[in-house]
């Protein structure tokens, strides 16, 4: 089956002012340069279309590019740009290479919209400027069977993989602390690093790939870097003290490349260990009361729109950005009525532009976030929104940010503290005042004066 055409001429890479390679085939030339293609999350971190040969590879679904196994996230840009092809949570998804292979195969017998959803974008341009997205995820029932059969084979060969290096007595290895070399089990060389040096990865029989784990903490240790924290030392000697001192003889629990190595992450599709442990506690606490006595939650912080300040609620994060940028969001959304989805798509759109460094209000574009900023808050463009139709699209029903906590915050309310209230403005209705000699004698304070008159 053919790929599905794409709209627009084929446009070019180019680097945005964070560092990332955008590329599209879109409506236009100039929109397409500006297309986010991979997710984002907040606070951003600074981060060939042919694989090398003799590196495994992944073909493309449609066409006969190949990408190499460990720069998915090309092929799936590559699918995006050129095919409209969207693929939902491959994180989730077990054995890539297969699963790429599979709907290639699939492709090839029945049209592509037997098994994906159409996304239409731009619907309210006119009919040549709209624009069609194909969305395959686990909704269709095939695409789910053939994730959970991609992982329980998974499980099968990391179970296999384990069971043989618990049998493996020709293991070899030096430790990473005292360089004293171990012969024999694996068991052997972790049990000492945590005994005498207090460096705990684990039950040996809960790893797996225990070689290249090993390799991949050597490497971080050779590069200067702590195992913990991450960060990056002068040199060696700085490095041990850094470690011993604060404690830092531990990996850190929140780097996803270390789930790999550990069999747990593989017992259920779609949940990490983290996730897995929490339903352990959660039948530990079906056995005893309900004591929530010493819970402290710690809220999530939203960003500004246009800076780093961080606030618990959205009450404070407003008023941050009515001070620091002269951008009154409650009052836009008093002013405009705007609904719980309008303004998600507003937030999304300001993100959108201020992570391409582009002022709204003029369409300038800048080389940095910085001199944006200025511009902005110099000409009081902040508060320069353009007309509804640029940002009110259902493109923008999709976060630029993956972990926006702004989102999450935002309501249609009428509890919701607005402007207007903001600004002493409310209307108030007074009472009926006509039969105000009725009111008094039937008034409740009457009974009270008399009763105290009598006490008296």
């Amino acid at each position: 089956m053919a790929a599905p055409e794409t709209q627009g001429p084929a446009a070019g890479g180019e680097e945005d002012c964070e560092g990332n390679h955008s590329e599209a085939g879109g409506v236009s030339y100039e929109d397409s340069k500006d297309c986010i293609l991979e997710p984002l999350s907040l606070p951003e971190s600074p981060g060939g279309t042919t694989a090398l040969e003799g590196s495994p590879s992944v073909p493309c679904i449609f066409c006969e590019e190949h990408f190499p196994m460990d720069e998915q996230d090309k092929l799936l840009k590559h699918m995006i740009i050129e095919h409209k092809m969207v693929i939902a949570d491959v994180k989730l998804v077990a054995d890539f290479q297969r699963y790429i292979l599979y709907w290639r195969k699939r492709f090839t017998e029945q049209p592509i919209t037997d098994f994906c959803s159409v996304i239409r974008i731009n619907s309210t341009a006119p009919l040549e400027e709209q624009d069609n997205y194909f969305l395959l995820c686990d909704v269709l029932p095939e695409d789910r069977l053939l994730r959970e059969e991609l992982q329980k084979q998974r499980l099968k060969e990391i179970l296999e993989q384990q069971q043989q290096e618990r049998n493996d007595n020709n293991f070899h290895g030096i430790c990473m602390f005292c360089s004293e070399e171990f012969f024999g089990n694996r068991s052997i060389l972790l049990n000492h690093m945590a005994r005498e040096h207090a460096f705990n990865i684990g039950l040996p029989d809960n790893i797996v790939n225990c070689n290249e784990f090993l390799c991949t903490l050597q490497k971080k240790l050779d590069n200067l870097q702590c195992l913990y924290c991450e960060k990056t030392f002068r040199d060696k000697n700085t490095l041990k003290d850094h470690m011993r001192k604060k404690q830092h003889r531990r990996i850190n629990p929140k780097n996803r490349e270390y789930d790999q190595f550990y069999v747990i992450n593989y017992l259920e599709l779609g949940k990490s260990w983290e996730e897995v442990q929490l339903e352990d506690d959660r039948e530990l606490l079906d056995h005893q009361e309900d004591d929530w006595s010493d819970w402290e939650e710690r809220p999530d912080s939203a960003v500004c729109l246009f800076c780093e300040k961080q606030a618990e609620t959205v009450e404070k994060l407003c008023v941050h950005m009515e001070d620091a940028h002269e951008f009154d969001l409650l009052k836009i959304k008093s002013e405009l009525g705007l609904n719980f989805y309008q303004q998600v798509k507003l937030v999304n759109f300001i993100r959108r532009q201020i992570h391409q460094c582009r002022c709204y209000g003029c369409h300038v574009k800048f080389k940095s976030k910085a001199e944006l900023r200025t511009h902005m808050e110099e000409a009081k463009h902040t508060s320069l929104l353009p007309e509804r139709k640029t940002w009110d699209q259902p493109e923008y029903y999709f976060p630029t940010y993956e972990n926006d906590t702004l989102l999450c915050t935002l309501s249609d309310s009428e509890s919701d503290l607005t402007a207007q209230e903001q600004n002493g403005n409310i209307t108030i209705i007074g009472e009926d005042t006509s039969k105000l000699h009725a009111l008094k004698q039937s008034s409740i304070l009457n009974q009270l004066l008399l009763q105290e008159g009598l006490k008296n």
